[in-house]
């Protein structure tokens, strides 16, 4: 696979570099496995959300105020 970085986020990857002493491909495959990691915990939790609203699980009138009215908003 070949990227082509903006050259501010190559500048800052080659700072990386040079600062831990790990390559660029090492660097590189842990900021996209965290990456992977955020954006499936995302996903899912979005799908979780649509198959409860399609089951018709809401929370009430009474719920929300209660959840505005303890934190705010």
């Amino acid at each position: 696979m070949t990227v082509s970085l903006p050259a501010d986020l190559a500048s800052q990857l080659d700072k990386l570099t040079r600062a831990t002493g790990r390559d660029k491909s090492a660097i590189t495959i842990a900021a996209l496995r965290e990456y992977m990691e955020a954006e499936a915990w995302q996903i899912a939790d979005i799908e979780r959300g649509v198959a409860e609203a399609e089951r018709g699980e809401f929370a009430s009138a009474s719920e929300v105020n209660s959840f505005f009215a303890k934190y705010g908003g």
